[in-house]
């Protein structure tokens, strides 16, 4: 009040702390378990012989538990608050990682990653996204930005750190060291440092009239287009990062030069998250979703069409990162800005569950589409149509009076 300008955490200095410590446990649990494997896997085939298909589909098995876990860990977030979820999912992903390590056998493997699954639904984005939004309240956008600059750089760190551990170590080591960090860093701190004063909707007249309205909102036209429009543009977009090499591989680009293409796209995810905060003050919601996954159209399709020279490749490869980075927070943001703070841990944790599965589904779209569409091209054109549709769902995103956010 008074001119003075809005702080991080301002009304409980605690949360600037458990911010930064999300960042760092975001971005160690995102390389522990999701960014390592792409890099431990082709060692634990030539090690084992188990079929890097089997592991990849046991990899994406993860992904769809932790999607189906989204719903009970934000019920679970809006009794307890995020502490006791987020720690005790942390020593889940610990001794989930350290039985990847000692997995005598391809369905141990299995059941192993499984549990990392479990796990991932409490130490990734969508936990951190729903305490960070309940902590910050108006601030929070500030926030998210902060946490999804930091986590970016999740791959940066752990892939050469996993490469580097595997070459040293093996696949084995390898995990086992990342299991020993899970325990060292991600453990504590979610014990320690996730301590603001979380106020539960549940118990109260009001909380059990929050609780009471999720069911209305979950089963309106808004909430579903939302979810359809956010699933539709994550299937794009993460498909569009798995399957970029091999796109430019077909078009006779060496492997270094597409490595470095990929790379670029992540600096233009940094760049779009930047921007996100100017868009946000001159946009609404509805708007600021459509234009976004029009966006990511525009740029899938531009690589679609794009075969030379190199510096095109590359620019538009950068656009398109843009467009993803912008569209994570879009994503974050897009319950509260249209439901408000108190029930988002339910409401994201319903909506992430069709969204983890799009994204767990995503790696395959390349593989299994190039063939029938005739090539990586016209799987690009496909995917730049699959995020128009999800334009068009944006749409209808706008709450009715009776759902909308008081």
């Amino acid at each position: 009040m008074g001119g003075a300008p809005e702080r991080l955490g301002e009304a409980d200095p605690r949360a600037r702390w458990a911010l930064a410590a999300l960042c760092v446990t975001v971005t160690t649990s995102y390389g522990v378990l999701y960014y390592a494997f792409p890099v431990l896997a082709p060692m634990a085939r030539d090690d084992t012989g188990w079929s890097l298909v089997h592991m990849t589909a046991a990899f994406s098995a993860a992904q769809v538990v932790a999607g189906l876990g989204g719903a009970p860990v934000g019920r679970w977030m809006e009794r307890s608050g995020p502490r006791s979820v987020m720690t005790a999912a942390a020593v889940l992903g610990a001794v989930a990682a350290g039985a990847i390590a000692a997995a005598p056998s391809l369905p141990v493997f299995t059941l192993a990653w499984l549990a990392a699954g479990v796990a991932m639904a409490g130490l990734l984005y969508p936990p951190a996204f729903a305490a960070i939004t309940h902590w910050f309240g108006a601030r929070r956008v500030r926030a998210l930005t902060v946490l999804t600059l930091v986590a970016g750089l999740s791959s940066t760190i752990f892939a050469p750190l996993a490469e580097a551990l595997g070459s040293a170590l093996g696949w084995r080591g390898a995990y086992v060291v990342l299991a020993l960090i899970m325990v060292a860093v991600v453990i504590p701190l979610h014990a320690f440092a996730l301590t603001p004063v979380w106020r539960s909707v549940r118990g109260t007249g009001a909380g059990r009239a929050a609780a009471s309205s999720v069911g209305p909102i979950v089963a309106s036209r808004a909430f579903l287009a939302l979810t359809a429009a956010v699933s539709l543009g994550a299937f794009a977009v993460y498909a569009v990062i798995v399957n970029l090499v091999p796109l430019l591989d077909a078009r006779g680009i060496d492997a270094t030069t597409a490595a470095w293409a990929l790379g670029i796209g992540g600096i233009g995810q940094v760049l779009g998250r930047l921007v996100y905060m100017p868009l946000e003050r001159c946009s609404g919601p509805v708007s600021r979703l459509v234009v976004v996954l029009a966006a990511a159209a525009a740029t899938t399709g531009l690589l679609g069409v794009v075969a030379a020279p190199v510096v095109a490749i590359a620019a538009a490869s950068l656009l398109a990162g843009m467009a993803r980075g912008i569209f994570t927070l879009v994503q974050a943001t897009a319950v509260s800005d249209r439901w408000g703070a108190e029930r988002y841990a339910t409401l994201n944790g319903i909506m992430h569950t069709p969204l983890m599965l799009a994204i767990a589904l995503a790696p395959w779209a390349g593989s299994a589409l190039a063939g029938p569409l005739g090539g990586y091209p016209a799987v690009f054109l496909a995917l730049a149509g699959v995020s128009a549709l999800g334009a068009v769902a944006g749409l209808f995103t706008r709450p009715g009076r009776e759902t909308a956010s008081r």
